[in-house]
């Protein structure tokens, strides 16, 4: 185990280079505008991070053995279908999330 003296000195170091990783681009970006390829970076990346995070949430999912990924499934069309109507993430993510646990915890799809 680490004393206590070891662990502040990481728990600083971390502090430091997340401080440093936030602040760099507006250091760098102050006085003229972001590259294209940044900017290009900057516009397509969450909606790829988000593919990769939908991918990997159904990684797990048994399509061949009852209830078929239909908890996944029910729960990722609700979340489509609300962004599309309301446009509020947080409020996609919440339901969408709500929704499945209740799924998942109430055994909704016992009779498959």
């Amino acid at each position: 185990m680490f004393d206590t003296a070891h662990m502040l000195v990481i728990i600083a170091v971390l502090a430091l280079a997340t401080f440093a990783t936030r602040v760099l681009p507006f250091i760098c970006f102050s006085s003229r505008a972001p590259p294209k390829s940044i900017a290009t970076i900057e516009k397509n990346l969450p909606p790829m991070i988000l593919l990769l995070l939908v991918i990997f949430c159904l990684k797990d999912v048994q399509w061949l053995k009852a209830p078929y990924g239909l908890p996944e499934l029910l729960a990722i069309g609700v979340v489509a279908v609300l962004h599309a109507w309301k446009r509020n993430a947080m409020l996609s993510i919440f339901v969408g999330t709500g929704l499945y646990m209740f799924f998942v915890q109430m055994d909704v799809f016992f009779f498959l």
